[in-house]
């Protein structure tokens, strides 16, 4: 039996899946990565697991827990692949999700244009119960025992075994929908079955639908996976702890995640959004932007004093899901983005990718469609080879793609892959101006985290455009997801809707309404193994101003709630909504302040890896040398290559030269230059006057 004990976390991407071990006792990590494999995403999983306690000479009795973020639930919706599900409501409620929301994206102008995506329940397979609760849950007219059946015989003489089920103002009372559950046991009872009441309980009848109808469609897969790589796990590492990721910044066992599935809604972002901010802020940086690029897509999102933005505004695809989440904005532009021609003869990039397989062209047995990590190798910027050579790259094949896409555009080899690589960063930089700018934030206030395996490759790039002051990339940039998911509270979040206008607020409901959230966020803790004196509640309530149609979320003090703390909470939201919008009515007696949603998270801390400080070295910056390569920038210059894991703390090295390790590649452009800070991190800044 091993002495030694080590967490594992484990982030499964598009193209590879990242490993992250660290010693619980020294806090030194051990990283590295496995292809992903999209047949069966738990063998890559189980692949990573081994790996890395061979590279530590362990065996599964020293694991402690196993952390996991996972894409299965983001890429079923993405590419729309869901079961026929059947919905049931309230009866005059059949067309919630046809008539949807009168919102058109990219404004009005785009009305003639636009076409309302697909439902996600067509007509037919939508069935109304009558009964009928009031906004404050008092019944007005009594549930219908015999509609409730017909629906449940319907979906299953229909075949239709995923359902959702989602009544008028459950959110206020769920007892209709308790029923509803009961009668689809006794009457259908292979059905997967959401409830809105267990998914939201939170006003806004379209969302709360669509959300739940979400959580019904991702279960049975979810479900699957997480249940197979349990099974399988035990064979490595019997009943080691397994928690999976969530959007909202923590996890959950993998025993809880299947009874709410869509919570796991773009885990693997959030882990790096959180890792990267651990990261930063440990570098001395709280206000970061993190830049998470991989095969597939670029995730960013913005960070402040380590806390990741969050939202209940989020989307995946075409379906809204009101659901907390890391505030992450997505786009298709990564290392295996494909470049090509619009009908009017532009060159674009992505959002299409030619993720692990087949992969870009200069892969083994790789794709004949030239991609952003083509573009990257023909100019030289990343080396011939992957994963420190485990991945031989063909420099001969990509030229040979990109040549063909440039006689196209009447372009030479250098001006095809620099324009490829242009429109990749302004794509990239489109996205951090939607987190920054868009939210009334300066962008250039802000220090970029690039990581991912093709996070850092466009840094100066996106520098020179944003006008940022600096880029931190950290150690093993491509598995800081990974590392991510050892830094992650469990958390559970618990939400009500409590309508009131601030002036009539019932402080003793309110304080009712908050006390049987957090009882329900202790009891799940509970089930976590934590320990009362362990476990932290976080308060947040919903505020608006009367007649407006969103809210802006408030922190709400510990402690009873009494008439001068929900006093607080009102001025708190007449700040926070100054500095969203840059208005505020404190002072204007005329327009009322309204109470909406109530919100309670429950966080059950585990210990962070510590991040050790790296030992000074002898002598400069020419121990880390690995020769040189032609390489273009503006021009090809003859430029120095360097082993990452040979510099040490103080080491600057100057543009041009590219700095490669196992996982990935920084080019430093001419006019920028790197210092390597205490905990190995490279920072970017411009050099002065250029």
């Amino acid at each position: 039996m091993s002495e030694r004990r080590v967490r594992i976390g484990i982030d499964t991407g598009g193209t590879f899946t990242d490993v992250v071990a660290v010693d619980e006792e020294t806090g030194h990590t051990t990283t590295t990565k496995t292809p992903s494999t999209p047949a069966d995403p738990a063998e890559g999983f189980l692949n990573g697991v081994r790996k890395v306690l061979d590279l530590m000479g362990l065996d599964g009795s020293a694991v402690t827990a196993v952390s996991h973020g996972t894409t299965v639930a983001t890429n079923q919706l993405l590419e729309g692949k869901l079961d026929r599900i059947g919905f049931i409501t309230t009866e005059g409620y059949e067309s919630v999700l046809e008539i949807a929301r009168q919102s058109v994206p990219d404004g009005y102008g785009n009305s003639y244009f636009w076409v309302k995506p697909p439902r996600i329940v067509p007509a037919d397979l939508v069935r109304t119960v009558r009964g009928r609760l009031d906004h404050t849950g008092v019944e007005v007219r009594p549930f219908h025992e015999d509609d409730a059946r017909s629906a449940a015989r319907f979906f299953r003489d229909a075949g239709i075994s995923t359902l959702g089920v989602c009544f008028l103002h459950a959110y206020a009372n769920d007892a209709h929908e308790r029923r509803m559950l009961e009668v689809i046991r006794e009457e259908h009872p292979g059905a997967v079955v959401s409830i809105s009441s267990q998914v939201l309980r939170e006003y806004r009848e379209y969302e709360r639908s669509v959300t739940t109808l979400v959580d019904a469609a991702v279960k049975p897969k979810v479900s699957a996976y997480v249940t197979n790589i349990r099974t399988r796990l035990d064979e490595i590492a019997p009943d080691v702890p397994f928690y999976v990721m969530k959007s909202n910044g923590g996890v959950l066992s993998a025993g809880e995640v299947v009874h709410q599935p869509i919570t796991t809604m773009l885990s693997g972002p959030a882990a790096g959004a959180l890792g990267a901010a651990l990261i930063a802020g440990t570098a001395g940086f709280d206000r970061v932007l993190t830049c998470d690029g991989g095969g597939t897509s670029t995730d960013v999102t913005v960070v402040i004093d380590g806390e990741p933005a969050l939202t209940t505004e989020g989307s995946v695809g075409d379906y809204p899901s009101k659901i907390p989440m890391i505030d992450v904005v997505t786009v298709g532009a990564g290392g295996g983005s494909i470049a090509w021609l619009s009908p009017e003869g532009t060159l674009k990039v992505g959002p299409r990718s030619a993720g692990a397989d087949p992969g870009p062209i200069c892969y083994p047995d790789g794709g004949n469609e030239p991609t952003v990590t083509d573009a990257h190798v023909v100019l030289g910027r990343i080396p011939p080879h992957l994963l420190g050579g485990e991945i031989p790259l063909s420099t001969d094949e990509a030229t040979a793609g990109l040549r063909r896409l440039g006689a196209k555009l009447d372009m030479d080899l250098e001006r095809t892959a620099t324009g490829i690589l242009e429109i990749s960063a302004w794509n990239q930089a489109n996205a951090l101006r939607q987190v920054t700018v868009a939210k009334g934030l300066d962008v250039r206030d802000f220090t970029l985290t690039t990581f991912g395996g093709s996070g850092s490759l466009l840094a100066c790039r996106l520098m020179d455009i944003l006008g940022l002051p600096r880029t931190l990339v950290p150690p093993n940039p491509g598995n800081v997801s990974a590392f991510g998911l050892l830094t992650v509270d469990v958390r559970n979040d618990y939400v009500q809707t409590v309508v009131s206008k601030h002036v009539d607020l019932d402080v003793a409901r309110v304080q009712s309404v908050f006390a049987d959230l957090e009882a329900q966020a202790q009891a799940a803790l509970d089930g976590e193994g934590f320990g009362r004196d362990a476990q932290r509640m976080q308060r947040t309530a919903d505020l608006r101003y009367v007649g407006q149609a969103f809210e802006v979320r408030v922190p709400v003090p510990d402690g009873r709630l009494d008439a001068e703390g929900s006093e607080t909470v009102a001025q708190a939201f007449h700040a926070a909504h100054r500095q969203l919008y840059g208005y505020d009515f404190a002072t204007d007696p005329r327009q009322a302040v309204e109470w909406v949603n109530l919100r309670v998270s429950g966080i059950g801390p585990i210990r962070r890896p510590d991040l050790v400080e790296l030992q000074a070295r002898d002598g400069g910056t020419d121990r880390a040398v690995t020769g040189s390569r032609r390489v273009f920038f503006d021009d090809w210059v003859d430029t120095p290559t360097y082993n990452r894991p040979d510099l040490g703390p103080g080491d600057v090295v100057r543009g041009p030269a590219i700095i490669e390790e196992f996982g990935s590649t920084v080019p430093v452009h001419p006019g920028f230059a790197v210092t390597v800070d205490a905990h190995g991190n490279l920072l970017l800044t411009k050099e002065a006057g250029q």
